[in-house]
């Protein structure tokens, strides 16, 4: 194998770090991942930046031991590499590289006052989780850390920074920390203005063209591992410098590029610790709370509704039955037992037996929470069994996303053909999808390279930026290139299933209520 005709895709996930070696032909050689999780700081979900190198080099230190094993290679060289994570959120340095505040990641839903005053400047949704509303945020609480911003950045630029030391990032992640140009792959000049002439009036010396960083679309040169960014990815020293990088992507952009859903008309879902839909589509629309307008890694304008909830409720209740069985001297492994779960979800009553259950660990900006309470509600004539319970949870899941999706379907009368989907939720055969055709009554896709996800996007991404013709865009490139014989298995649901979704989410939004009123009187 010719390692220099490979390319590496890792991405920093809300659950793991993962990576994925991808040769010329795009197909996956090895994967290798490392599990992580956020924490709750001092009221900020976060993770510890410790974790991040920790987690970087053991899940690339697993790849390259895979690599010894099954080829007999050492990674030395490959022909490029790209790293991708969760999009938004807050990460600012001062001029010597120093960390100014912790990183506070997309689930946080402290940026209310910040993001509706943005909204009325720009006349454009700003999403709590975006960037720009938390540095305004910062400015507004008088945050003494913000005067001294040099550089700020999301997770995958920091990475991208100290790989290559160029504070550069793909458009599509650029797009989640400030609005980018209707046409263009820079941030939208006229908000530039507007925010730069309010810091100014509030005392900041700095400027946006300071403090962002560049965007550059998909097949842009984006810098070169340095040694320095060699020595952090594998502190070993058989890595060489001089790799180099394409630009840094977020989750959204390596799902779109993963599904191959990045041409106009087309759309996807990922679920996993959060779920989002994201529709490439370039018709102008109202403004709406519930839809952030961001662009494919492309440039291709996307509406995209992100919802901070999806699967840590199923976690938790997957962990108590794990508990059960261990206590009964019955210990399942864990896939094993999602999937046995997930199959007992198609065995419910399409509406999930008249129960409902509300899966909020952090705030929803979609439905106004700020903060969440998971809880499950019944009636006495509900049918409570395990096939309810589980289906309850899987169509709770998707609830949020539903509610987004109808604004832009029903009001926006964005057409909706075909939807592909990858992330944890579709992992088990065919439960997943069904349940995402009965709530959008669409065929639901999964492309047999799903399980990548996201690093195998970005490894695309990679791929696009070495071999690439001259003039083709993304989108020929992965129609012609990548997807031209891949498979996929779709899933169209039954009638009676779209329509126990509509019956259960009618339930659901009653239920908000009892949710508004946990999160005031059961607190933390």
């Amino acid at each position: 194998m010719e390692l220099k005709d490979t390319v590496l895709g890792i991405e920093l996930g809300s659950t793991r770090i993962k990576a994925v070696l991808v040769d010329r032909n795009f197909r996956p050689l090895v994967s290798s991942s490392f599990a992580w999780e956020n924490q709750l700081v001092d009221g900020v979900w976060t993770y510890a930046m410790d974790q991040v190198y920790q987690g970087l080099r053991t899940c690339y230190a697993d790849l390259k031991r895979q690599v010894q094993q099954r080829f007999g290679q050492t990674i030395r060289q490959v022909g490029a590499i790209g790293v991708s994570g969760m999009m938004h959120g807050y990460l600012p340095f001062d001029a010597q590289g120093n960390q100014l505040a912790q990183f506070r990641t997309w689930r946080n839903t402290m940026t209310e006052q910040a993001a509706e005053e943005l909204n009325a400047l720009f006349g454009f949704n700003i999403p709590q989780r975006w960037s720009i509303a938390h540095l305004y945020q910062a400015m507004l609480n008088g945050e003494p850390h913000v005067k001294e911003i040099s550089f700020l950045t999301t997770l995958a630029g920091f990475l991208h920074w100290k790989l290559t030391g160029e504070k550069r990032m793909g458009v599509g992640e650029a797009s989640g920390m400030f609005p980018i140009g209707r046409g263009s792959c820079a941030y939208d000049k006229e908000m530039v203005h507007k925010f730069d002439a309010l810091a100014a009036e509030m005392g900041y010396s700095w400027t946006l063209e300071q403090i962002l960083p560049q965007p550059v679309p998909a097949g842009t040169p984006a810098g070169i591992l340095t040694p320095e960014g060699a020595a952090l990815l594998d502190p070993s020293g058989d890595l060489q410098p001089g790799i180099p990088l394409a630009p840094c992507e977020g989750d959204a952009g390596t799902g779109m590029t993963a599904t191959n859903a990045v041409r106009l008309g087309t759309g996807n879902v990922s679920a996993g610790t959060s779920d989002f839909a994201m529709l490439v589509t370039d018709c102008k629309m109202a403004v709406h709370r519930e839809i952030d307008m961001v662009t494919t890694p492309a440039g291709i304008p996307v509406a995209m509704v992100h919802c901070n909830n999806c699967t840590s409720d199923i976690n938790a209740w997957v962990s108590l039955f794990e508990e059960f069985a261990e206590a009964i001297g019955a210990p399942q492994e864990p896939g094993k037992l999602y999937t046995l779960l997930f199959r007992k979800a198609l065995e419910g009553s399409p509406d999930g037996g008249g129960l409902v259950s509300c899966n909020f660990y952090s705030g929803e900006p979609v439905l106004g929470l700020n903060q969440g309470r998971p809880l499950v509600a019944r009636s006495p004539d509900s049918r409570l069994n395990l096939g309810n319970f589980m289906r309850t949870h899987l169509l709770s899941a998707l609830a949020t996303l539903k509610i987004g999706l109808d604004i832009l379907t029903q009001q926006e009368k964005v057409e909706l053909t075909k939807l592909y989907a990858h992330g944890g939720f579709f992992k088990t055969p065919e439960v997943g999808q069904r349940i995402l055709s009965a709530a959008t009554g669409t065929p639901v896709a999964v492309m047999e390279t799903a399980g990548e996800g996201g690093p195998y996007g970005m490894a695309l991404l990679c791929g696009y930026l070495l071999w690439h013709r001259s003039g083709e865009t993304l989108e020929d490139f992965l129609e012609d290139k990548v997807f031209s014989e891949a498979e996929a298995h779709t899933v169209m649901a039954e009638q009676r299933e779209i329509e126990g979704f509509a019956a259960f989410l009618a339930r659901y939004r009653q239920a908000l209520e009892i949710e508004r009123t946990a999160v005031a009187v059961l607190l933390d």
